[in-house]
């Protein structure tokens, strides 16, 4: 296993961090988890080396956090940093702040969390947790001893992440960042400007949520072929993520045993500038090579923002193309129906034109707001 450095913190993360949200289940249902298997693949990843562990409230309708508790039995939970997070979502008065960290303690069978985050933090949930004084309890959380760092989850644009970042002396952020999404959210702006201000910069879906591990399409299949060194997709999305000197561990959500194994290897080749100036650029000619299956050409400059009637134009259409490159419906159809609040999806346009007068593509946004709600709402139950 290599290890990174944390921030200001006086520790040596493993490169590879076990994320609890993707665990095996049992008959389709996500709130029955594979104990045995999910065990084994939790304590194998520890016995060679990996040494921080991430769950959350809601992750597996709830009982990731109940299990991650029960696998860090038996001398485990000495041997890792434990994470969690603040279900921000709940979060409607001062009390709630311990009342949901007390069942947390409990669930996860420990006097003291590690890393807690505040989690998918954005330009609503902040300032309604920064109004209720999430600092100040916090402060005192720490002092109690019941958690040791405090840091946050992030999912909304540049400007916000830069206004969260500025607003407290956190020790670390999670953030979304992978080859394809260098300038999405956080992005790599974020990444460089939570690091240069001590931040330890946490990465999670450096694999796009899996995206970039399906069968590729020909144009991008023709790239991996054609490098000098030969690489699983996985793979060459994971090191160019260690590749960067700010990242701190990246996150992976792990579902058989295979991924375990096959990451464990990955990690253990890490490093900073491990990719030479010839890879790096066969990764951005990958990247380019997915975009130009977008059939929508959106550049996300946002001139088109913000819409009168509250549609999230660049994100919806965002998702649509994610269809087409990487053939991952599912994924898309979750993100608009569960993710996206009703009044920012598409349905919501009243055509007033505004959008396409504004936008230098010269897209057709209305029509195409139309062929991206028909697609993504059609299965929404499904």
């Amino acid at each position: 296993m290599q290890y990174r450095t944390f921030g200001k913190l006086d520790w040596e993360p493993s490169a590879l961090g076990f994320g609890a949200m993707r665990l095996p289940i049992l008959d389709g249902d996500s709130s029955k988890i594979d104990e045995p298997l999910a065990t084994r693949m939790i304590r194998t990843a520890i016995d060679a080396g990996v040494n921080y562990v991430d769950t959350a409230w809601p992750y597996h309708q709830q009982q990731s956090e109940p299990f991650v508790g029960r696998v860090l039995q038996d001398g485990y939970r000495d041997k890792v940093k434990l994470a969690t997070k603040l279900p921000s979502w709940l979060i409607k008065e001062a009390a709630d702040f311990d009342k949901h960290l007390n069942i947390q303690l409990e669930r996860l069978q420990t006097d003291t969390i590690d890393f807690y985050l505040l989690h998918g933090l954005n330009k609503t949930a902040w300032p309604n947790l920064r109004d209720l004084g999430v600092l100040a309890w916090a402060e005192k959380a720490i002092a109690s001893g019941r958690i040791q760092y405090l840091g946050f989850s992030f999912h909304d644009d540049l400007s916000v992440f830069k206004e969260i970042v500025d607003a407290n002396d956190w020790t670390f952020c999670q953030i979304m960042y992978n080859y394809m999404d260098t300038h999405f959210q956080a992005g790599e702006e974020g990444l460089a400007y939570a690091a240069n201000k001590g931040l330890a910069v946490v990465v999670m879906e450096p694999l796009r949520g899996g995206s970039l591990t399906r069968p590729a399409p020909q144009p991008v299949a023709d790239l991996w072929a054609g490098a000098s060194t030969q690489r699983s997709q996985a793979d060459w999305a994971l090191q160019w993520v260690w590749n960067n000197p700010k990242v701190s561990l990246l996150l992976s959500g792990m579902t058989e045993m295979q991924h375990v194994e096959e990451n464990l290897v990955s990690a253990s080749k890490s490093g900073v500038g491990l990719l030479s100036p010839d890879e790096l650029d066969l990764v951005d000619r990958v990247s380019k090579a997915y975009r130009s299956l977008s059939p929508i050409p959106c550049t996300d400059c946002k001139y088109c923002m913000p819409c009168p009637s509250g549609v999230a134009i660049p994100r919806i259409f965002s998702l649509y193309n994610a269809v087409q490159m990487y053939g991952d419906d599912a994924n898309a159809k979750r993100s608009y129906n569960l993710f996206m609040s009703p009044e920012n999806r598409a349905d919501q346009c009243v055509e007033c034109g505004q959008c396409e007068e504004a936008c230098p593509q010269q897209i057709k946004i209305i029509e195409w707001l139309k062929t991206c709600h028909s697609f993504l709402a059609e299965s929404a139950s499904s």
